[in-house]
């Protein structure tokens, strides 16, 4: 049976909606982050090859990166729904969506957040410095690729429901990350009129709410400071 080893505010939270939709029997073992450092404790650290989250055990079998997990969870618990196939209409739009995900909007996010860590525990003089130059590079790096991806997202959204397709698939799950960190940091406005709809009904499904009753956060995104 496959066990969940969740780090609290990490991205494991998307496993563990995809195993709450799939209905299937796993274990869940939660960890709580340093409340000083925000790191992982030393025993997830044992568990994970990378020390970073998520991370599944299967057995003998140890497996980071969400991606993989998804992909591993899937070939052992196949669902044409989540996963369309190779001759599926949706196939090609949940699979630019699913790596847009990982690909383009995660690394995205990741920026922004070392630039906000940064800003919030630099000591003041320095900060004055650093700023403006970290400003800058959101300006012209980070904010005009993500307002590209979020205008092909509210064309996407403008003709079904669900980035993957008519259903809800895995590039749902795993943009829900991005997605959330980027409306919890202004990025999606009342011009993403599409994006916010998705949002409420990602968490208006059964499967999300009993992963967000586990998870007991009221928030997928790490907390500044």
């Amino acid at each position: 049976m496959i066990t969940l080893h969740h780090l609290e505010y990490s991205q494991s939270f998307r496993v563990l909606w995809l195993l709450e939709e799939l209905g299937v029997k796993y274990e869940l073992k939660k960890y709580n982050r340093d409340p000083v450092t925000h790191q992982a404790p030393d025993e997830y650290k044992a568990v994970s090859p990378l020390g970073t989250a998520p991370v599944i055990t299967d057995g003998d079998i140890c497996l980071a990166e969400t991606g993989a997990i998804i992909d591993y969870i899937l070939d052992r618990h196949p669902n044409d729904q989540l996963n369309p196939k190779a001759d599926s209409s949706d196939r090609t739009q949940h699979l630019f969506w699913l790596h847009a995900s990982q690909g383009s909007m995660m690394p995205l996010m990741l920026m922004d957040s070392i630039f906000r860590i940064i800003q919030e525990r630099v000591p003041a003089l320095l900060n004055l410095i650093i700023r403006p130059v970290l400003n800058r590079t959101g300006d012209g790096f980070i904010k005009p690729r993500m307002e590209k991806l979020l205008i092909q997202a509210e064309q996407s959204l403008a003709k079904q429901d669900w980035f993957g397709g008519s259903h809800l698939t895995t590039a749902d799950i795993l943009l829900s990350y991005p997605i959330e960190s980027a409306n919890a940091r202004g990025y999606i406005t009342d011009a993403h009129p599409n994006t916010k709809a998705w949002l409420a009904r990602i968490y208006s499904r059964p499967a999300f709410k009993s992963a967000k009753a586990l998870d007991d956060r009221d928030t997928m995104v790490l907390p500044l400071g």
